[in-house]
């Protein structure tokens, strides 16, 4: 019988023998191709072309590492990579204000659907949309701000016109769909949060905050994770707020890293695809170490788990 089993497994091809490993990356082998033609050549692309002054149509030529030595001259690169660190900081804003919005709204009470939809509504619209309506929100002339300072008898300020404030105009704009995004992470978290865990805290007596901090946030871990990780992505590559409502200025003020990346190569006047993606490129590098990190951190707790 063993015989028989061992003679019909050697007439068996290498794949029938091999079919439950090799399946699944049948399966991966298109998402694959594409995320390394698409994602992974792109990026090792531009930063080989960071090592060239090239304006896009003519010839390369070879400066070495004359891009970044540049970079770390430019007031503009400093201006940039500041803001960045605001959006990076303030962003993260998003995260607990997403999970007590969530909180709140994981309950069964009349019109709970209303106020889901209410605060769902600014995921749904384009950031283009959200820029013009906050760059009408700020006007002094018209717009709610300059009605409420002039109610109190107070000037009202030109935010957007403001090296001071106009960063952190966009960010609080910028905050308003990215907190709805995190809500929706944390409402998905929270349906599958484990009903008997919650009834085994409530019959040792936990309650409140010692309710939320251990036995609903250690389940939340997951959804967390994804709204640290997104929420530090759409930090870094802030750039469509920026160009809707200011174009980084005024005088280069709300500039960051993707939009100077983009007006250095890309825009009207851009033409130093070089000097452009060697920003690009320490911007991925940023990036990176923060992913790279959150990563790291979750490998540890699920290894210590």
């Amino acid at each position: 019988m063993n015989t028989a089993v061992q003679s019909g497994d050697a007439q068996q091809s290498w794949y029938q023998r091999n079919r439950f490993a090799i399946t699944p990356w049948l399966f991966l082998a298109p998402a694959i191709f594409f995320f390394t033609l698409y994602v992974i050549a792109p990026i090792f692309q531009s930063i080989w072309i960071s090592f060239f002054e090239w304006d896009g149509l003519g010839e390369k030529k070879w400066v070495g590492m004359g891009n970044y030595v540049e970079l770390m001259d430019d007031d503009r690169f400093y201006t940039s990579l500041k803001n960045n660190i605001w959006w990076l900081v303030l962003y993260m804003l998003a995260v607990p204000v997403g999970l007590a919005i969530a909180l709140f709204l994981n309950q069964t009470v009349t019109g709970i659907r209303i106020y889901k939809s209410l605060f769902f509504f600014p995921f749904v619209i384009s950031q283009v949309v959200v820029g013009l309506i906050f760059t009408w929100f700020y006007n002094p002339d018209f717009g709610i701000v300059g009605i409420v300072w002039e109610f109190f008898g107070a000037k009202p300020p030109a935010i957007l016109a403001d090296e001071n404030l106009v960063t952190f105009g966009i960010i609080f704009a910028g905050l308003w769909p990215q907190i709805a995004y995190c809500m929706i992470l944390y409402l998905t978290g929270l349906n599958n949060v484990s009903p008997d865990q919650i009834e085994a805290a409530r019959l040792d007596n936990a309650k409140g905050f010692g309710m939320l901090w251990h036995v609903i946030l250690p389940q939340l871990r997951p959804a967390t994770f994804i709204a640290v990780v997104v929420t530090v992505i759409g930090a870094l590559r802030s750039f469509d707020m920026i160009a809707i409502m200011t174009g980084g200025g005024p005088y280069g003020s709300s500039n960051v890293l993707a939009y100077f990346m983009f007006e250095t190569s890309l825009s009207e006047y851009g033409f130093r695809m070089g000097y452009g993606s060697a920003i690009a490129t320490v911007l991925f590098l940023i990036m990176l170490v923060y992913i790279s990190y959150f990563l790291w951190r979750m490998y540890q707790d699920e290894k210590g788990a």
